[in-house]
């Protein structure tokens, strides 16, 4: 890492590897920010966010199809989720979107956290699988309380959801799986009139990630623990010109020499109501690096951003102005990063080192 270079990482796209299907009411409002993971087959799998009218997520399995070494489609393998539990759906809304999916060898599955777009609006849920097809709800995600932020972060609506890969030391030393998420502060959006509100210490209201902790104890006796979060921290808020509104997660923290890569979206323009498809935003990503042994502290990230919307696919859709990393996976050798374009296709991008 230098001054001039301070995460030694560059993305280049590569292509486009899913487009709504003519004629699948499933995908009539997108295909996006998928999730992926390799089946029991071996074979590399996207669970991408199939959007129908009236703005209905559902999570898809396609396999990817590789050629000379490069993701450049997908065959479709069905829904492998879809909202239909009550607390996925509210009056005219319903959803389950934007899964983030990390394979955790301590347990031996793939932890999925997920949007579920319910009756208050959008909340963090945890699911499980073993095999990317046949998923366990554990249910939506609580935050235990802590007296020191003086807010129980459950108040809040909560996207941008993904587990790290391996185990790490939590603050109170014991070894624990760890979280990022990106609490959203402003109240008003579920009871008017209450504004926004932070936890104490929180200077900047911008919507910022966090981190959380759930003791590898606790899931090993009791896998609904996946869904009990603890030990809250801050991580990283807005601090560069492509980031001026808000930041939030991407795909699983990449275990790199310098510690974690992490992939994470910036955006600038003017956010309308969190329940609305918004149209005068741009989406870019840019990368953090977290310390290795506390997660929480980061030691380097990008001041501008790796990819952002430059293409006519990344820039005109049903959100134009996106790009919005939610997955990566090695293929011979190299690492692709798949991301969301305008809400609409799903591109794919080489990952390098630049040193």
């Amino acid at each position: 890492m230098t001054p001039e270079s301070p995460v030694p990482y560059r993305l280049t796209r590569v292509g486009v590897v899913m487009t709504p299907e003519p004629g699948n009411a499933d995908e009539a409002e997108g295909v996006l920010n998928p999730a992926s993971g390799r089946g029991p087959d071996g074979q590399l799998y996207l669970l991408p966010r199939l959007v129908a009218d009236g703005n209905v997520s559902r999570v898809g399995l396609a396999r990817v199809v590789i050629e000379d070494g490069v993701p450049v489609s997908v065959e479709r393998e069905g829904v492998v989720l879809q909202p239909d539990r009550g607390w996925e759906r509210g009056v005219g809304n319903a959803g389950t979107e934007d899964p983030r999916t990390t394979w955790i060898d301590a347990l031996g599955l793939h932890v999925m956290t997920y949007v579920a777009y319910g009756p208050l609006g959008p909340r963090t849920a945890v699911a499980v699988s073993e095999d990317l097809r046949e998923w366990r709800r554990l249910g939506p995600v609580l935050f235990r309380y802590q007296d020191d932020l003086d807010m129980d972060l459950n108040l809040f609506h909560n996207k941008d959801t993904v587990f790290f890969p391996e185990p790490v030391t939590a603050p109170d030393g014991t070894e624990s799986l760890a979280v990022l998420h990106r609490p959203m502060w402003d109240l008003g959006e579920t009871k008017p009139g209450q504004g926004v509100r932070v936890p104490a210490g929180v200077e900047d209201e911008r919507q910022s990630i966090w981190i959380s902790y759930v003791p590898l104890s606790a899931v090993r006796d009791d896998l609904g623990a996946l869904a009990l979060w603890e030990q809250h921290r801050f991580v990283a808020g807005p601090q560069f010109p492509f980031e001026e509104v808000k930041i939030g997660g991407g795909p699983p923290p990449l275990r790199i020499p310098e510690g974690w890569l992490v992939l994470h979206h910036g955006v600038t323009g003017v956010i309308d109501s969190a329940f609305s498809q918004q149209q005068k935003v741009n989406y870019a990503a840019g990368a953090l690096i977290l310390d290795a042994e506390d997660p929480s502290r980061v030691i380097a990230r990008t001041p501008e951003p790796l990819l952002a919307p430059e293409t006519d696919d990344e820039r005109s859709g049903i959100v134009p102005n996106v790009v919005f990393p939610t997955a990566i996976e090695e293929v011979d050798g190299r690492h692709f990063v798949f991301y969301g374009m305008a809400d609409s296709k799903i591109g794919v991008a080489l990952l390098e080192r630049t040193d």
